[in-house]
């Protein structure tokens, strides 16, 4: 059974980002005290009284803007309320009750779902301020005091959203989810991909750069599996992030790409390859992550009968660092090959997560030794005595030889791909770990 969604939403700079991240343990959603910061809905996992549920932080809901931006983040709010069980409803004691709170309690009592009156910023122990009792007036019930800074009365706000959470279900969901990170340059389609997959607007699009700024989760469940996929900000070269938020969203990609199973790297087709997308590329590489490039826009290019193959060419060379990535030319806005997409990522995950034994190793091993001799130096010929595989994630291989000096990276290189050949290993980094006899 899928776990209940709670969702927390408000009009600007009440501290739902703050009461979110106390909630959850962790520092997820960016807060800063510019309204509008928290834009996309933001995905977390917080356990009460020994039930999980899913909370969802959501935009400041400005009721009367007509601003793109702030007009998109009230319909994300929105979309939030239609798919939780129960919705925490933030308020600000320290502004009091304003005309903005009345409206969005207005719209929340429309949505027909259970609700839980928040009255944060009371930092103060002891009696509350008189202002307290104004937020009755909202006809939400008892209110609840709480300092979403200090952590006081969370308690008592996850007794009440506990309250009225739908019963449980014997049956459980113990499927593999696979994770998977979509990250890249600003405006390359990042957030239309999850959104095409979804089939709802799951994410913020814009053509402004930098509209998205922390980094999503979406869990999708189709034909294919259940994927949990995270839209991230989009990275640029350090001398164009400007702001202290920028350099969290970031942060916060990094982040993703690090409890990722499955990056996809994603390129604009008509922009071609940049020097940036290396860099983002090799985020991913040196963290060992399983790789799949994907050129979006294609239905944009102009193609002949060759295009694909000139491109593809270009990108292998651009991308030589990481040559098991295997490259997909889709279009996140026709849903162009995104069958095919699920399917690289599938294996992709697999081969990330692969484990050999040590016997079928060791065949591989004196198979290539015999074809290809391992190199000398002076006389003195490297021996490889055998081969054990390390860890998963990426899969690492230990080999213990006679000489560390004299297993040069060619050689290193041309056992890789062997091992490559064999087990299928598309998609995943691979390293190698040179012990010399006798070394702990």
């Amino acid at each position: 059974m899928a776990r209940p969604v709670v969702a927390i939403v408000g009009r600007p700079n009440v501290g739902k980002s703050t009461l979110f991240n106390k909630l959850i343990g962790r520092r997820v959603a960016i807060v800063d005290d510019t309204p509008g910061v928290t834009r996309d809905r933001i995905f977390g996992e917080c356990e009460w009284r020994n039930r999980k549920v899913s909370l969802i932080d959501t935009g400041g809901i400005e009721p009367y803007s007509n601003d793109i931006i702030l007009s998109q983040m009230r319909r994300q709010a929105q979309l939030a309320m239609e798919a939780a069980d129960v919705i925490i409803l933030v308020t600000d004691i320290k502004s009091g009750l304003v005309a903005a709170d009345q409206e969005v309690a207005s719209m929340l009592q429309k949505s027909g779902r259970p609700i839980v009156l928040c009255v944060n910023k009371c930092d103060k122990i002891g009696e509350p301020d008189p202002e307290f009792y104004e937020f009755y007036n909202l006809g939400l019930g008892d209110p609840i005091q709480v300092s979403s800074i200090h952590g006081t009365g969370t308690g008592d706000l996850l007794d009440a959203v506990y309250d009225l959470l739908p019963g449980e279900s014997d049956d459980d969901d113990d499927s593999e989810v696979i994770n998977v990170a979509v990250i890249g340059r600003p405006n390359v389609g990042k957030s239309s991909l999850i959104n095409r997959i979804t089939g709802e607007e799951r994410c913020i699009v814009s053509n402004i750069a930098g509209t998205t700024r922390d980094s999503i989760d979406t869990l999708v469940s189709n034909k294919h599996g259940q994927f949990n996929f995270t839209d991230t900000a989009g990275l640029r070269r350090k001398t164009k992030v400007e702001d202290e938020i920028e350099r969290y969203s970031v942060i916060r990609a990094k982040m993703a790409i690090e409890r990722s199973d499955v990056c996809i790297i994603m390129i604009d087709a008509t922009e071609g390859f940049a020097d940036q997308d290396s860099k983002i590329a090799g985020l991913a590489h040196e963290s060992g992550k399983a790789c799949i490039i994907a050129v979006n826009k294609w239905d944009a290019v102009e193609k002949d009968g060759k295009t694909m193959n000139k491109v593809r060419e270009k990108l292998e060379n651009d991308f030589s660092f990481m040559s098991y990535a295997p490259i997909i030319f889709i279009s996140a806005k026709t849903g162009q090959r995104l069958d095919d997409l699920f399917e690289y990522i599938i294996a992709a995950a697999n081969a990330n997560a692969m484990r050999i034994k040590t016997g079928m190793l060791n065949d591989i091993l004196a198979e290539a030794t015999a074809r290809v001799q391992p190199p000398t130096d002076k006389g003195r010929r490297l021996k490889i005595y055998y081969m054990t595989q390390a860890s998963v994630k990426p899969p690492t291989f230990v080999c213990f030889v006679n000489s560390a000096d004299l297993f040069h990276f060619s050689y290193q290189r041309y056992l890789e791909n062997r091992i490559r050949e064999t087990f299928g290993l598309e998609g995943t980094p691979v390293r190698f770990i040179v012990r010399e006899r006798g070394d702990n």
